[in-house]
């Protein structure tokens, strides 16, 4: 302990709370982005059973139910043990900015937890006792409450990212005076978008990642064989659809948070008649310019204004303590820009041995996939260290200072909670996720022996589903 302790002593309370914020928000956000696409792919298995009886859908949706609970389980807990740091580590931020986010905490609790939590049980426990159509509601109604809390969490970061609709009082504190306008602000839209999209993409990848994995060992397994190819369907369909969100997403941050932009581009001086997209290089920020840059001349300017020649401000018209950490932000923001083109060169390639009739055979789609997996976390993070870091100086954009926004704390005793919270979370965590990878690599049910996929095994309205047992989510002996 005294080992650790001594690395942390050199740095301030106010890096110290970052980085305590920074660690416990990294490893809570990708519980959500996974159980929110994973809620969604429950319910359309459950709504694909009820619809066509076959058995391939309920064996699916069995397999994937434990493995949801327990990441939404880890999800509630990380966020409960990261929302205290407000109190603790923020406390003038919570002062400050508690008139505007703390209802709109408010109603995430009361409009999405108590209806996931409420629906939950039922969801997990209740097929043979509520029957299929009204458990399935539950299922639903679980979905809905993931996509609900989204959109709270994320109108309350998008108004800081793009605050308005408020006031400031004589305490300075924030005083709501449209909720519509803050709820509703100009960065909430696109990024609510960019993140359920994310989400999706993240819990696809996972699947065709565990599908590709069986088929690998077992290319005739019909459970395996339909995870993959609805994961890689919705591969297909929901990264081109990222990618025209990214875009807009950025000529949105563009307008409203300019420098954050400049410090993703790389771009440290203006140019006037085009601006260059820098794909690699090293920023150099004492300095000011990209070293040892790979560049394509003009193609920022077509990216961001559609123009050849338009011309892009740099850093050079921002005042340097309003700068970002720009190489955090221009690498994080390359790193989620790779994934990207990554996850649509595995769909092109699922599409195209659809095409030559190998998508259950080709050994290369398969571990391409299994390789992808994790690409959606990773990703996931990249793309939040972007947004969170390049919003720097600043918690509330333009008007609260994140130097300003912190409890008066000292340096050690923030430095021994975040060793605490490194050490508790990589063991509880690292359990949990070594179980979640324990159970994906256990085969999903074959079916009934001789059952050809995609046969009616019965009709799921009129006859009962089969006994399940909760502790092992497998039908009853």
């Amino acid at each position: 302990m005294t080992l650790p302790m001594s690395l942390l002593s050199g740095f301030d309370a106010l890096f110290l709370a970052r980085a305590q914020f920074a660690f416990t928000i990294s490893f809570h956000i990708v519980f959500p982005a996974f159980s929110i696409g994973l809620a969604s792919y429950l319910a359309v298995l459950e709504a694909l059973w009820l619809k066509t009886g076959r058995e391939v859908y309920l064996n699916l949706f069995r397999y994937w139910l434990k493995i949801f609970a327990i990441a939404f389980a880890m999800g509630v807990v990380s966020g409960i043990v990261m929302s205290y740091q407000f109190g603790t580590n923020w406390s003038v931020f919570s002062d400050k900015a508690g008139p505007v986010i703390g209802p709109l905490m408010a109603y995430e609790v009361l409009s999405a937890f108590f209806l996931e939590a409420g629906f939950l049980g039922v969801m997990l426990f209740g097929m043979n006792k509520v029957g299929p159509r009204l458990h399935f509601t539950a299922t639903l109604m679980v979905a809905v409450g993931t996509f609900a809390s989204a959109f709270w969490i994320l109108s309350v970061n998008s108004w800081m990212q793009t605050p308005q609709g408020h006031g400031i009082n004589e305490a300075g504190q924030f005083v709501p005076l449209d909720w519509w306008a803050i709820v509703f602000n100009p960065s909430f839209p696109y990024r609510l978008v960019h993140m359920l999209i994310a989400a999706y993409l993240t819990t696809a990848l996972v699947v065709g990642a565990v599908g590709a994995w069986h088929l690998l060992r077992e290319r005739e397994n019909k459970g395996a064989r339909k995870m993959f190819s609805m994961a890689m369907w919705m591969l297909a369909v929901a990264t081109p659809l990222q990618i025209l969100v990214g875009d807009a997403h950025g000529l949105n941050t563009l307008e409203h948070q300019p420098a954050k932009v400049m410090a993703m581009e790389g771009h440290f001086e203006s140019h006037p008649n085009g601006a260059p997209l820098i794909l690699f290089g090293l920023p150099d920020e004492e300095a000011g310019i990209v070293r040892h840059a790979i560049e394509i001349p003009k193609l920022s300017s077509l990216i961001l204004k559609h123009d050849l020649n338009a011309p892009l401000a740099g850093l050079d018209t921002v005042a340097r303590e309003n700068w970002p950490p720009v190489p955090v932000v221009f690498w994080s923001f390359r790193v989620m820009v790779a994934l990207g083109f990554l996850m649509l060169g595995l769909a092109a390639l699922a599409i195209l041995m659809r095409w030559r009739g190998r998508f259950y055979e080709s050994t290369l789609l398969h571990r391409f996939a299994l390789l992808m997996g994790p690409s959606g976390f990773v990703a996931v993070l990249a793309g939040w260290v972007t947004t969170e870091v390049g919003r720097q100086p600043f918690t509330v954009y333009g008007f609260l200072r994140t130097a300003e926004s912190a409890s008066p704390l000292h340096a050690p005793a923030v430095a021994a909670s975040l060793l605490a919270f490194v050490l508790v979370y990589f063991a509880v965590f690292g359990a949990g996720i070594l179980y979640i990878l324990k159970l994906m690599a256990h085969a999903p049910h074959r079916g009934e022996p001789g059952l050809e996929e995609g046969m009616p095994i019965r009709t799921a309205g009129v006859t009962p589903a089969p006994a399940i047992d909760p502790g092992r989510m497998q039908p009853a002996e």
